[in-house]
């Protein structure tokens, strides 16, 4: 029994970290109906930027935060203009091949930046875990899930309670018509790509900081788990985001612990085929606002 509630808690921890990298896609695809390939690599690229900053400079952990967070803005930003603003009223696939692009353009520049393959990172954290009674925690994975609910109860206030909110709906619900009652959709579609984004790059530097390693793997890592926590949560829902990424992280756990760590992907990608099969997210897509 302590082993399935120790498993529990380390799937709830592992989960929020899925949880806010499917919040910014699930952003993304709310409004735009597109998939970003290119939202992982530009969260990579904003922590190599951080990674470059300590090796160079040795600055603490919170001007790191802002370099990634800024440095995986400016990244979405710049996806945005190329691979979407040109093809937003075209078919869907020309933007997510674009984004593909930019996704090796973005693996490239970080390379060149800092060629080897690992290079250690801050940790958020010096201390030990947090015992409780027989259980144990670590003071990251903590920090990381109360981010994901203050990110996501973030989001749901922007969206409700904010001319900024209304005009995202607006879009939503009918982009030409926003248009006609004086909303650019070009301009709403750039602010959400830079919120997203900066969800992303905060996102990226808790999972860096936590296990003190950054290596480009991370952009690869980043766009398969948060598509797939998000399509496990339901496509454009906010707190399905949180629901498939906290469901994936449970799920990835006690595979691990009862199958061996060779079956945890493999189940976590199994369950996403038997969702799929029996029930198309794009027959179900709602909107997360």
């Amino acid at each position: 029994m302590i082993d399935f509630l120790q498993n529990t808690l380390d799937g709830l921890a592992l989960g929020s970290s899925y949880a806010l990298l499917a919040l910014g896609f699930t952003l993304i695809f709310g409004v735009l109906r597109r998939a970003n390939l290119a939202y992982g690599p530009a969260i990579m690229l904003g922590c190599y930027c951080a990674t470059w900053a300590y090796l160079k400079t040795g600055i603490g952990l919170l001007f790191l935060a802002l370099i990634a967070v800024a440095g995986s803005t400016l990244a979405g930003v710049y996806v945005e203009r190329l691979c979407f603003a040109p093809h937003r009223k075209g078919a869907a696939a020309a933007a997510m091949v674009a984004s593909f692009a930019l996704w090796m353009q973005f693996e490239e520049l970080a390379t060149l930046a800092l060629p080897r393959h690992l290079y250690a990172f801050p940790a958020l954290y010096a201390g030990g875990p947090l015992s409780l009674g027989r259980l144990t925690l670590r003071v990251e994975s903590l920090v990381m899930l109360v981010a994901a609910i203050l990110v996501c109860a973030a989001l749901w206030r922007i969206l409700y309670r904010s001319r900024f909110g209304t005009a995202v709906r607006a879009v939503i619900d009918s982009p030409a018509a926003a248009e006609l009652s004086g909303i650019s959709v070009s301009a709403v579609s750039l602010q959400v790509f830079a919120l997203a984004s900066a969800i992303g790059g905060l996102a990226g530097f808790l999972i860096v900081s936590g296990n003190e390693q950054v290596t480009p793997m991370l952009g690869m890592w980043s766009t398969l788990k948060g598509m797939l926590a998000m399509m496990l949560g339901g496509l454009g829902s906010l707190p399905g985001a949180i629901a498939g990424g906290v469901a994936l992280g449970l799920r990835e756990a006690h595979s691990q612990w009862y199958l061996g760590p060779q079956l945890r992907d493999f189940i976590a990608y199994l369950l996403l085929f038997v969702l799929l099969a029996v029930r198309p997210p794009w027959m179900n897509t709602r909107s997360a606002y």
